[in-house]
């Protein structure tokens, strides 16, 4: 093992970043693979309620701690006729899902969707196909959706046994529209103007509403940079966030430059961000435009042939990434760079929620269990809401072959409202552990001080339907303070969340 290295975090409750936004502990449920059939929803499951949905299912949830989540795309909503999932069970169709090559039975659909939030307490953020559709069936949509009564579409929605609008705030206009896998692919030019357009109009029925226009579907598409700034340049006035999506592996089995993919989150902020700035600048208006992350994860996108479905199967096996301890902590990462960011990132969404590239697994007919990634989001989301404060590190580095030297330290530091701090700290060093003084001293008082944290001495274990626990985090631990400055002791490839009292 390589020799023990030091570093040190300071921080001042003075200093602040942002308040977290609520938004940013999103999730996403799309209609793939089994998130939906046999995730969520399964009416004949020993565990399921009234609904369809797995109890099981809806306990985990709630201890993951979404605060929101993005539905039904994704890619599937760029060719979803939304009115295919409303109504009798009985009459609505099964449709070809040209996305993901399956077969939709629309079994599951916006009422059953508005239902799952409201049973597990999130906000529900829709996304509408500007795909194969367009400006008159969102705004169908958002009527049927949002209006009390008394026209069409919003009193089909009341004979649905819906009496009370869904209110719903948050709407994505469209998905990754730029990606030539995409159904209904678009220009910049084309999708930015039907993007102001449907916001626009969207508004003339709900002037409330918060909408988020497509950003590129990745920092690598040649059309990045480009893309942002000429939808902007065409809704800079009529939406409020651009979206970003970004997803992590080691394809090329470089896992030292794996620890560090939040260096490549962080550059792809910074470049939306300067992007949009600059359409403002140059429209000279005084309003900002938030990202939306709405799609991020670790997740690893080069799936043997012998897993690939039968065509026009429903709801098989897709994207069903087991993830290892080395995950995890990558994960969390990437978490702590949302909320470092968050004076701009104010909603975020992780991809996905249950079985699809997800912290939550389940078996038809089976169990359902938590994932590595499961506890850096539940413990970020459970611990991470407050005020993020401004952090001064001193790290020793890491040399990768992608991003140069980066620091082995990775930190961010939350003032809670209850009065404590919750540091969340990873080492992304894979052999040598990490000693870290935190400067703690400007905090009025100090009390107890604990540490949790995920590692694991095989950066490749898994909890898998064999072995459901066989990773999670360390139970607290004490750890020393003197003179106002915390010692604590952080592993090799680990995630550690520290509680300061």
């Amino acid at each position: 093992m390589a020799d023990q290295q030091r570093a040190r975090i300071e921080f001042d409750p003075r200093f602040t970043v942002a308040a977290v936004p609520e938004r940013l502990f999103g999730s996403f449920v799309e209609h793939l693979g089994r998130c939906v059939y046999t995730g969520i929803y399964e009416p004949e499951h020993p565990a399921a309620n009234e609904d369809g949905l797995r109890q099981d299912v809806l306990d985990l949830v709630r201890e993951l701690g979404p605060t929101m989540i993005r539905y039904p795309g994704g890619n599937f909503v760029s060719g979803y006729r939304w009115e295919d999932g409303v109504g009798p069970k009985e009459d609505r169709p099964r449709r070809l899902d040209l996305a993901w090559g399956v077969t939709e039975t629309n079994q599951f659909g916006l009422g059953e969707f508005m239902t799952f939030c409201r049973t597990v307490g999130v906000e529900p953020n829709m996304a509408v196909n500007l795909g194969t559709r367009g400006l008159q069936e969102a705004l169908d949509l958002l009527e049927y959706a949002n209006h009390p009564g008394g026209t069409h579409w919003s009193d089909l929605r009341r004979s649905h046994g819906h009496e009370e609008p869904y209110g719903i705030k948050l709407w994505c206009l469209g998905n990754e529209m730029d990606g030539p896998w995409q159904i209904g692919q678009r220009t910049a030019t084309e999708y930015g103007r039907v993007a102001d357009q449907t916001a626009r109009s969207m508004r003339m029925i709900d002037p409330g509403l918060d909408l988020v226009a497509c950003g590129s579907s990745s920092r690598g598409m040649a059309t990045f940079g480009a893309w942002e700034a000429e939808v902007l340049a065409q809704s800079y006035e009529s939406v409020d966030y651009i979206s970003a999506h970004a997803y992590y592996h080691p394809g090329d089995g470089d896992v030292v430059s794996f620890m560090a993919s939040a260096q490549d989150m962080e550059l792809f902020i910074d470049g939306v961000i300067a992007t949009a700035d600059a359409v403002g600048a140059k429209l000279k208006s005084d309003k900002k435009i938030d990202i939306s992350f709405d799609e991020w994860n670790v997740w690893y996108q080069t799936a043997p042939a012998g897993e690939r479905p039968e065509p026009w199967s429903v709801a098989p096996r897709q994207l069903e990434d087991v993830y290892s301890a080395m995950d995890a902590v990558v994960f969390g990462s990437l978490l702590i760079t949302l909320l470092r960011r968050c004076d701009r990132v104010t909603a975020a969404c992780l991809a996905q929620l249950v079985n699809v590239i997800a912290p939550i697994m389940t078996e038809p007919g089976g169990p359902a269990w938590r994932q590595t990634t499961f506890f850096p989001f539940a413990e970020a989301s459970k611990f991470g809401r407050g005020t993020v404060l401004e952090v001064n590190a001193a790290a020793p580095v890491i040399d990768t072959a992608k991003y140069g030297e980066v620091p082995a330290l990775h930190s961010v530091a939350v003032a809670n409202e209850d009065g404590t701090v919750t540091v969340f700290a990873v080492n992304r060093d894979l052999e040598a552990p990490l000693t870290v003084e935190i400067d703690a001293s400007s905090l009025p008082a100090l009390g107890e001080v604990t540490c949790s944290t995920l590692t694991d001495e095989d950066p490749h274990a898994k909890n898998t339907l064999q072995d459901q626990t066989r990773v999670a985090p360390a139970a607290n631990e004490t750890v020393a303070v003197k003179d106002g400055v915390i010692t604590v002791e952080l592993p090799a490839m680990s995630w550690n969340t520290i509680r300061i009292a």
